[in-house]
């Protein structure tokens, strides 16, 4: 997840340089917008005709505020600071114990205890997704018939720690209302090279030729066929068998090339790559294959889990192909073999999250540069944008300004309005989060996060008929004031969650697309009669509450009719 640019280039312009897609390119724009309508009706069924939620556009407007239009709602946009949807994850790290667990070897009850301060961490910050590392070396953090037990839990690869983390996980953030994708690292098998230290039954050591290393680390060959259906059913399975809301990869396919080092892949090219002209054009279908068939295959799994990749943030530099961005770094597309702009284009993603971590005016990696590039191309084809950013690089020293973040999501407010939807931003990673380094995050929080946030629907995921609920009471109690309300969905028709709004004084109606008036979201609970605490009232101040109702992907129904607080 962190690496630098290379190569430097000389200074660049302001962020609106972007390059347009050719009109000979547009025939792959066409071609994502038409899977996605596929998939959309094929897995929607005929539910859809009675859904009473609105589903929003992905246009830049809505993009910025956010709700699903509802039949009562004002159409006034949100602040150019405060928005009512967008996506604010942290990554989770667990390779290396980087961030979670803190050591391996600590006991289930530490280890959990450790989860939820991370999921803490996250409610405080106004966060609502976090992306956690659940295979980071071919091995798990959930139970899995095809690979070992993650070293990085007991200390042993193999070793039952004693309960399921994902499972644990998964309940625990959703008990918060909290997005929580599963972060898998597709390739790598240890960041050594000593195959004897895997378990005696780990893939890697019953089948030896579907690995090689390269610069003291062990990898799948993504060449070798074999190889890669083993990673797609250990990723299924923990898809088809926990409830996660994502599906999420990282920036590591082939790995970062290394001087002195060369792939050792020519004889798996001589086996499979029959009709390509180079290596290099074969090594990116290999890539390109894995990418689009993991799409597929989740999506006939469970078609609402999302599938998203968080790719190295520069796709290809100007100087080498006029659609590439104005830097001067290294290249996905190049070093990499990740045709990330393709996997854009062709629909075959529902969320990219580029990691952009340089500061506003670097010159071979410019952010006011790269921002825009990734807008532009996004919105061809409706794939949702979020930003990747390098929050350990305020601990780090290399940003030197506190400020450089929340310039970042600045910037992102004005390329959202100017030239394509950014849906949110990401931050790297977990631990720098409460150390807020020079009151960095702090300020993103104050400037940007001041309210909580919806995260963004998808159009083209299948939109369950939940319908508006209905507000009984609003009533004073010694902690604050208690809602009720009643979910009066049938049982296939039944809420996620809710989302409360606020305004002060009794008034008649409330705006629920200001931002300002959402107070926070709560998941559902059995039955139908649901209730939710508001411990932030002033003493003796009057209120007026509305309630609606959202499905499991985020799309919001109408309001309830409003509540003066008893």
């Amino acid at each position: 997840m962190r690496h630098p640019a290379h190569r430097e280039a000389t200074e660049l312009p302001a962020y609106a340089r972007t390059t347009s897609l050719r009109t000979a390119d547009r025939a792959g724009v066409m071609s994502g917008i038409g899977r996605r309508e596929f998939l959309t009706m094929a897995t929607a069924g005929t539910a859809a005709a009675a859904i009473s939620v609105t589903i929003a556009a992905l246009d830049p407007a809505t993009a910025l505020g956010a709700t699903a239009m509802t039949g009562n709602a004002t159409a006034e946009p949100s602040s150019a600071t405060r928005l009512k949807r967008e996506l604010r994850a942290m990554w989770i790290a667990s390779v290396a114990n980087i961030d979670w667990p803190s050591t391996s070897g600590l006991d289930a009850e530490t280890q959990k205890a450790e989860f939820l301060h991370w999921l803490d961490v996250a409610a405080e910050n106004r966060l609502n997704a976090v992306f956690v590392q659940v295979r980071p070396t071919a091995d798990a953090f959930y139970d899995s018939p095809y690979e070992p037990w993650s070293k990085y839990l007991t200390g042993t690869q193999g070793q039952d720690p004693g309960y399921d983390p994902l499972a644990f996980m998964v309940e625990e953030a959703h008990k918060r209302n909290i997005e929580l994708h599963a972060w898998f690292n597709p390739y790598r098998v240890s960041i050594d090279t000593d195959l004897s230290q895997l378990v005696p039954e780990h893939p890697a050591r019953q089948h030896a030729d579907w690995v090689w290393e390269y610069h003291g680390r062990l990898y799948f060959d993504p060449g070798v066929p074999a190889a890669q259906e083993h990673i797609k059913q250990s990723i299924l399975h923990a898809v088809e068998n926990y409830d996660v809301d994502g599906v999420h990869f990282d920036d590591y396919f082939y790995p970062y090339p290394v001087d002195g080092h060369v792939l050792p892949d020519i004889g798996t090219y001589e086996l499979y790559g029959a009709g390509f002209d180079t290596i290099e054009d074969w090594r990116r279908h290999n890539v390109d294959s894995f990418v689009e068939s993991m799409s597929v295959r989740i999506k006939e799994t469970k078609p609402w889990v999302k599938f998203g990749i968080s790719p190295f943030g520069i796709w290809r530099n100007a100087d080498n192909d006029p659609l590439g961005s104005e830097t001067g770094g290294q290249q996905s597309y190049d070093d990499l073999y990740a045709d990330t702009r393709k996997w854009v284009l062709e629909g075959w993603l529902d969320y990219v999250n580029p990691q952009v971590y340089w500061q506003i005016g670097l010159a071979i990696a410019d952010y006011a540069a790269l921002v825009p590039w990734w807008a532009e191309v996004a919105a061809q084809s409706g794939t949702q944008l979020y930003i990747g950013e390098a929050l350990y690089k305020v601990t780090s020293g290399v940003f030197t300004d506190p400020d450089e973040l929340t310039n970042h999501l600045d910037l992102c407010r004005e390329v959202s309005r100017d030239v394509g939807p950014i849906h949110g931003n990401a931050y790297y990673s977990a631990v720098h989060v409460p150390a807020d380094p020079q009151g960095a995050m702090s300020k993103v929080v104050a400037d940007h996060y001041q309210h909580p946030a919806l995260v963004p629907p998808m159009p083209h995921l299948p939109a369950d008929p939940v319908v508006t609920p209905v507000l009984a009471k609003a009533r004073r109690v010694r902690d604050g004031v208690r809602l009720h309300l009643t979910d009066i969905g049938n049982k296939d028709a039944r809420a996620t969650s809710f989302a409360v709004y606020r305004t002060d004084g009794a008034v008649d109606a409330v705006d629920t697309n200001d931002p300002a008036n959402l107070m926070g979201t709560f998941r559902a609970g059995s039955g139908r009669v649901q209730s939710w605490l508001d411990t932030t009232v002033g003493p003796g101040k009057t209120y007026t509450y509305a309630v609606t109702a959202l499905d499991r992907v985020w799309n919001e129904t109408d309001p309830s009719q409003p509540r003066v607080t008893e």
